[in-house]
């Protein structure tokens, strides 16, 4: 049970307008909207706008060419200069186009399952609702603004919401990225950083059976490169790397004259980068097989979301706010990127998974927990109440 007046007045506020939030998320999951889909994510899109008019919020739109615009709802608060918050969520999903018709939002117990009823439906709505309590409820004299982007590209490269972000982050002090919470109610404190490296190695083709002596196997460089990034696997801790996609060749009887791979590196701490990097074009500039020679293309994409001090205190704040709804949470560290390695990148404090409780992202079985959405969103406003103060 909630302990303190203002954990009271927002779930009591929150509580009625449960079956309204399950019925606009129904709505939401039911809009056609994967990242290749432009049309289907300028609707769900328009869709937010059409709930910022309701409350005359205030709303920013950021035309993209080949993905859904971006859109930013903000709501001022009664203190210039008082505290500035930048939630972040996405419109696009990665559901083809049919399988929101297929697949309507459907509940199995404390079970609410859809398409991107985790990822990304529900936190977009907990930002919308947990910003209308805190304004209903009389609680925003001490911000400055509250404001929600919702991205139109998070699944894919994120190209169109980083140039968003970048652009928006200098005017807030805090920003909360409204992924799911785990699926044992953990938010997150901190994420790997990424990278994908594609190695491409030329050689020198000949015939198998007659001279092969005269070839250069890139096949037969790339696999000993292969095993030299393996062992590269904990050079750090944390560190990961995985070569997730080979090919090469052309034909069994000639000596393959070209092979590529591409790597999926992860690590938990901003300065792993560079000697990792290092490691990588080491391995890559390494004459394994005479006569080849390796290009090595794309690299670091993410920086990790570490977790510094500042983020540290922001969770331990999150944590007593938990305690002040009547519940306990943790902060977990995870390996997937988000909206949040951006955002700690560009210097803000940022926590992630402060959605409700979900799982099994991308999946037909993907959902998040009734039981969770009060309380999740309760404690998102509580949040960044706290904060504030």
């Amino acid at each position: 049970m909630p302990t303190t007046a203002e954990a009271l007045a927002l779930s009591d506020y929150l509580e009625p307008r449960l079956e309204r939030y399950i019925e606009e998320l129904r709505q939401l999951c039911a809009i056609e909207c994967p990242t290749s889909s432009k049309a289907g994510v300028d609707q769900a899109g328009a869709w937010v706008r059409q709930w910022l008019n309701a409350r005359a919020w205030e709303a920013k739109q950021y035309p993209a060419e080949t993905v859904g615009d971006g859109l930013l709802a903000t709501v001022r608060g009664g203190t210039p200069g008082g505290l500035r918050v930048l939630l972040a969520a996405h419109l696009d999903t990665v559901y083809p186009v049919g399988v929101a018709a297929a697949r309507p939002l459907r509940q199995e117990g404390d079970n609410i399952l859809g398409p991107a009823a985790a990822d990304n439906k529900s936190g977009l709505l907990s930002g919308l609702y947990a910003m209308a309590a805190l304004e209903d409820c009389g609680l925003l004299a001490p911000f400055e603004s509250i404001s929600l982007l919702c991205g139109g590209d998070e699944e894919t490269d994120m190209r169109a919401s980083l140039a968003i972000l970048q652009a928006l982050a200098p005017h807030y002090d805090l920003a909360l990225v409204l992924e799911a919470g785990r699926e044992n109610g953990d938010i997150v404190g901190a994420r790997k950083g990424n990278g994908q490296f594609v190695f491409e190695v030329h050689g020198r083709s000949a015939h198998a059976g007659v001279e092969p002596h005269k070839g250069a196997n890139a096949i037969l460089a790339l696999a000993q490169q292969i095993i030299a990034l393996q062992l590269l696997n904990a050079m750090r801790p944390g560190v990961t790397l995985n070569v997730g996609v080979i090919s090469g060749g052309s034909v069994p009887n000639s000596v393959a004259d070209y092979a590529r791979a591409v790597i999926d590196v992860r690590v938990t701490e901003p300065e792993h980068m560079e000697p990792v990097g290092a490691a990588i074009m080491q391995i890559a500039n390494y004459p394994h097989v005479p006569g080849t020679s390796t290009v090595v293309s794309n690299g670091w994409q993410f920086a990790p979301m570490a977790r510094t001090p500042a983020i540290a205190a922001l969770a331990a704040t999150a944590s007593a706010c938990a305690q002040e709804l009547g519940f306990t949470i943790n902060d977990a560290a995870t390996g997937g990127i988000s909206y949040a390695n951006t955002l700690a990148a560009l210097g803000l404090p940022v926590l992630d998974g402060l959605g409700p409780i979900g799982g099994l992202d991308h999946s037909p079985n993907e959902y998040i927990l009734r039981s969770s959405i009060v309380p999740r969103t309760a404690l998102l406003a509580l949040l960044m109440l706290r904060a504030a103060a």
